[in-house]
């Protein structure tokens, strides 16, 4: 169980005062070693990214070969201050994967080593400015999305988990988590099993999936609806990316303080500890190789939607 890791990532993180290196030394605290902190200044203030790494038995860090999974904490802020008073819903998506981090962290130090890399990234903000959307308003950063694509998205990389709070919508009315398709070069592709059955495994019931539109994978800014931005480093990377959906039964404002659930974070964490698990062993897919050359064969490449330039023709984004 991760408990302790959620309890305290959240008693940490609500905090007027949090910063990066409050963060960084409680996970170095739980174990984790390897944790950088920088300062990114945009045109509505500034937030401090964190981004940890748990090395694996047989990971790349350690010579070997097993491949690296990135566990990304989406938000726009942990605080709305001083217009909202407290953590708001939209840090649940950093509280998850800080906790994931913290947990791993003394999985390793009593010897538990899982057998690829870990890479952990999100941002520590708590005031960040709130922006209209609907149906609720939604969270801002103070930095873009290009900023924040390119200091938590990271090459080694070769597969994503995107965590996001994701109650600001009525498509997908469940307490809990749900996952989404894989995103890959601007295709969205089916489910992948092998991540049905973790989540089903971990929460013991039937795994709920949230669903995407193309809008919901192309580049903000571009002046199209998106559900949120769960699904942003997909447009940073080709390699395939998961959300995974903190939702909620009842349409809930990413600015909505008192309105954490604890219980599906800490369901959350273990789906992404478990998912790396099996990732780094080989025992888990995001995706079927085989069955996405053969899309790109018949239909052609997608990464157009990832605002990559193709065909000498830049795509807005």
């Amino acid at each position: 169980m991760s408990w302790r890791d959620v309890v305290d990532g959240f008693e940490l993180l609500d905090d007027p005062r949090i910063g990066g290196g409050a963060v960084a030394e409680w996970l170095r605290a739980a174990g984790v070693a390897e944790v950088q902190v920088s300062r990114v200044v945009g045109e509505r203030g500034g937030t401090e990214f964190v981004r940890a790494l748990i090395p694996g038995s047989n990971g790349r860090t350690a010579g070997g070969s097993a491949p690296t999974l990135g566990l990304i904490g989406r938000l726009g802020g942990l605080g709305a201050r001083p217009e909202r008073i407290g953590f708001v819903s939209d840090g649940d998506g950093a509280l998850t994967v800080l906790a994931s981090a913290a947990k791993l962290g003394r999985m390793r130090a009593r010897g538990d080593l899982l057998p690829g890399d870990v890479l952990i990234a999100t941002h520590v903000c708590p005031d960040a400015p709130v922006r209209p959307h609907d149906p609720v308003p939604f969270m801002d950063s103070p930095v873009g999305m290009a900023a924040m694509n390119a200091n938590e998205v990271d090459e080694a990389m070769d597969a994503v988990l995107s965590v996001d709070t994701t109650k600001g919508n009525r498509v997908c009315s469940h307490l809990g988590f749900a996952i989404t398709p894989t995103v890959r070069q601007g295709w969205i592709l089916r489910v992948s099993e092998d991540l049905l059955d973790i989540a089903g495994q971990v929460t013991g019931r039937a795994p709920a999936v949230l669903p995407l539109t193309m809008q919901d994978i192309t580049p903000y800014g571009n002046g199209i609806y998106h559900v949120n931005s769960i699904l942003q480093p997909a447009t940073a990377t080709s390699a395939p990316v998961v959300g995974v959906a903190i939702t909620t039964e009842t349409v809930v404002p990413g600015s909505g303080t008192g309105a954490s659930d604890l219980a599906s974070v800490e369901s959350a964490v273990r789906f992404c500890i478990e998912a790396a698990k099996a990732y780094g062993a080989g025992a888990c897919r995001w995706y079927d190789a085989q069955e996405f050359d053969r899309l790109v064969e018949l239909y052609g490449p997608m990464r157009r939607l990832q605002g990559v330039v193709e065909d000498g023709v830049a795509e807005r984004g």
